[in-house]
């Protein structure tokens, strides 16, 4: 306000309810605002989420597919063998790899051995469910620099690769089914391996059962240069079929020859309880 020669002017502005206003629409703007961008936060921790779940199983399965590619090769002594049990109400595995070598006396030594095992650790350590472990033994060293300065013993100590697993399987296919325990001295064409982050749900009879569609799997060839073995039958002449003795059953159906038959509504089966002992 400014006054001369006793007149005064009075400059433009806000009134109360102007002002009262202009304040409830800005905050109704950034209540808007700070609502979206929580959402998205949100949405961001959840995707995050998944993602590290499938990174952590996808790094094990790399790991141990590296494992059996370097020592599991056809034409030398490899011999890998397969446990599964339950442990505590946890589906557990162990997966031993063993590469051999003659020395100078013709006598067979352990060149290298890997084993992949799982383990329940005492109670009020660590989170629940399965700790996943792995050795490496022989004479062949697999860090130079760090195992020549260990003795034998502690180059076959078992290190934790990852506590808290709720699943974890290793089995060998075939046909309908699955092979749950591998002792044969000659390798297995393919092994499936098989874990679980996922929170599992305990049944009547205390087993710890994890759904499918949570269960990541990989499925590693052992020797991959062998060629499969598959038979093409012979085309059907239609002018060859006896119409007077036509029986439905007898005429091949017109489905898609890449589409699958058998009984596939049960999943393969998966580990059985053998005894509370642990691997």
């Amino acid at each position: 306000m400014s006054c001369s020669n006793k007149k005064c002017s009075y400059a433009p502005g806000f009134t109360l309810t102007e002002t009262l206003a202009a304040l409830t629409i800005g905050t109704m703007v950034l209540v808007v605002v700070l609502a979206i961008y929580s959402r998205a936060q949100m949405g961001a921790a959840v995707v995050r989420d998944r993602l590290e779940k499938n990174r952590i199983p996808r790094e094990i399965l790399q790991r141990i597919s590296e494992d059996i590619d370097r020592l599991a090769s056809f034409g030398q002594e490899v011999r890998i063998s397969i446990e599964n049990k339950l442990q505590k109400g946890y589906a557990g595995a162990r997966l031993e790899i063993t590469k051999q070598i003659l020395n100078a006396k013709g006598q067979p030594e352990i060149l290298e051995r890997v084993v992949w095992q799982s383990g329940i650790e005492p109670e009020g350590i660590g989170p629940p469910g399965l700790t996943l472990y792995r050795s490496h033994s022989g004479k062949a060293l697999e860090d130079n620099l760090l195992d020549s300065q260990k003795e034998p013993w502690q180059r076959e100590l078992f290190v934790p690769i990852y506590t808290g697993l709720t699943f974890f399987s290793v089995v060998v296919p075939d046909v309908n089914t699955v092979i749950e325990k591998w002792t044969d001295e000659n390798l297995p064409p393919a092994i499936i391996v098989s874990l679980s982050l996922a929170e599992p749900l305990k049944t009547e009879d205390g087993r710890m059962e994890v759904l499918a569609e949570h269960i990541i799997d990989r499925t590693i060839a052992i020797d991959r240069t062998q060629k499969p073995t598959f038979t093409i039958p012979p085309p059907l002449d239609i002018n060859e079929i006896d119409t007077n003795n036509l029986d439905a059953n007898s005429i091949p159906s017109s489905k898609d020859p890449n589409e699958k038959t058998g009984d596939f509504s049960q999943p393969p089966s998966r580990p059985v309880r053998w005894n509370e002992n642990e691997l």
